[in-house]
């Protein structure tokens, strides 16, 4: 009976296939050209016959079924010649040709999982103690570069102690640390080039000092002095250097994203032997600039690192309020974009995956997803008191067991590449350097006022010279309330 209910449906529809081609047109109307179902259409019932042709006819889109499952291979080859292939469709294949490649088609209703069963795994070299795990593959490096990235490490860390303070004792306005993810900073600016463009977002402080920004240039940006690169106009930490090919920070979350894809075509099409790389955190991912740069940047196959500092936290929204994927690196997959999860306080696994990550950037010509697991051990800011959201013996936990630092200090002085002397030295004379930039940043004039209204045109139009006219009156007018250290 079954063998002979197929044998009709397939009839049916050779029947209908030689039906004049006005009887198509006549129900164009009543569905749509495109019809993947309507109110209007009967409920499949699992196991019904086939609708009959003429109704069929009206009702498909552009596609039909014409594979069936129980028919001999003999007479399937048999039919095979009548078939037509005008959408795409042939013989007793399951599958169509769509935009974007061959689609498999299937009888049954299933829907996608909303999340797959394991949560994707996160790659690690080192232990907490400071040992390579057994199996591990890493990228090797050398004692030099070694020994840089610790030095790096401990610098920052004890460049954001102390323009903490500072920031305390009224000093600077604002300040924001890199508490807990110094290995991302250093690690993942050691496994690029200097030709790589950096899109920052404000906690990676430490790809500048990488690269060779001085503690002087740090002291002079967070005092707005006539020294400083963007001449006093932007908050403290929105570094920027041109030499650097470091852009400069943005407060606003994510608009760095769809530029850093941007500049990585640029690169493409200029055939450089270099990407772009952009920072951003977990909160950054809730922003519609994240989505649009990963489709811009997957479509466009630019070679852009897009690197998530998954910190657990968006100032005092947690992760679990933020979204319900399996963190970040899994959004990648939806875009066709590859990705990687990183122990993001594993110094050695955040230098491996960035340096493969560049090298696929650019080699293959493709975006890649970072997602670093890490925590963020500082407030968020100076204006942030973490402790009113996050409970105390959880930022202890990863300031103390967690620390990048002390777990890589462990593997490098395991190498017999560094001793206690060293360490008391440095941080020594990384503390006597830092202070004494502060001094010399707070004793160096401000920038004039006059700077407020340059570097955004040629020309200085009339309503800026008129805006600067009436500043100035204003200032005169009520030097109380100016500060005496700015030159009118």
């Amino acid at each position: 009976m079954a063998l002979a209910a197929l044998w009709l449906a397939r009839a049916s529809s050779r029947a209908a296939r030689r039906l004049p081609p006005i009887l198509s047109s006549r129900h164009a109307g009543e569905h749509s050209p495109w019809f993947f179902g309507s109110a209007a259409a009967p409920p499949t019932v699992l196991g019904a016959p086939p609708l009959p042709a003429v109704e069929r006819i009206g009702r498909r889109g552009f596609c039909s079924v014409r594979g069936f499952a129980g028919e001999s291979s003999a007479a399937a080859a048999a039919s095979t010649d009548e078939e037509e292939t005008e959408n795409g469709f042939t013989g007793g294949d399951q599958a169509i040709d769509f935009p974007g490649g061959k689609v498999s088609l299937a009888a049954e209703m299933n829907f996608l999982p909303e999340s797959h069963g394991e949560r994707i795994s996160c790659y690690r070299v080192l232990d907490d103690d400071g040992r390579t795990i057994s199996g591990s593959r890493f990228q090797e490096v050398s004692k030099e570069v070694a020994l840089k990235m610790y030095r790096e490490m401990v610098t920052l860390q004890i460049m954001d102690n102390i323009f903490y303070e500072a920031q305390r004792q009224g000093r600077i306005s604002f300040y924001l640390t890199s508490n807990g993810e110094e290995a991302i900073n250093i690690a993942s600016a050691a496994a690029l080039s200097i030709d790589d463009i950096v899109l920052p977002q404000y906690r990676e402080p430490g790809i500048l000092l990488w690269r060779g920004f001085t503690l002087q240039e740090f002291a002079n940006q967070c005092f707005g002095n006539n020294m400083d690169y963007g001449k006093g106009r932007q908050m403290p930490i929105h570094y920027g250097s041109n030499r650097l090919n470091y852009f400069t920070v943005s407060s606003p979350i994510a608009t760095q994203l769809p530029h850093a894809v941007g500049a990585a075509y640029s690169l493409k099409m200029d055939k450089k032997d270099a990407c772009a790389i952009t920072y951003f955190g977990d909160g950054g991912t809730s922003e519609g600039d994240f989505h649009a740069a990963l489709n811009f940047a997957a479509v466009m196959e630019a070679p852009v690192v897009f690197f998530c500092r998954n910190n657990g936290w968006a100032i005092s929204t947690p992760t679990t309020e933020q979204f319900r994927s399996d963190g970040v690196v899994i959004r990648g997959q939806a875009y066709g974009i590859r990705g990687i999860r990183v122990d993001g306080n594993d110094a050695l696994a955040v230098y491996s995956a960035v340096h493969a990550a560049r090298e696929m950037a650019i080699t293959e010509g493709r975006p890649i997803l970072v997602e670093a697991l890490t925590y963020r051990v500082g407030h968020h800011s100076t204006s942030d008191d973490s402790t009113k959201y996050r409970p105390v013996d959880e930022i202890e936990h990863w300031r103390t067991a967690r620390d990048p630092i002390s777990r890589y200090r462990k593997w490098v002085q395991g190498n017999d590449w560094w001793s206690d002397a060293e360490e008391s030295e440095l941080r020594s004379r990384v503390r006597k350097e830092l202070l004494q930039a502060i001094q010399v940043a707070e004793r160096m004039p401000k920038p004039p006022v006059a700077e407020l209204f340059t570097d955004v045109y040629d020309q200085v139009p009339s309503n800026l010279r008129e805006q600067e006219r009436l500043l100035r009156e204003t200032i005169m007018k009520h030097p109380a309330d100016y500060p005496t250290d700015v030159p009118v």
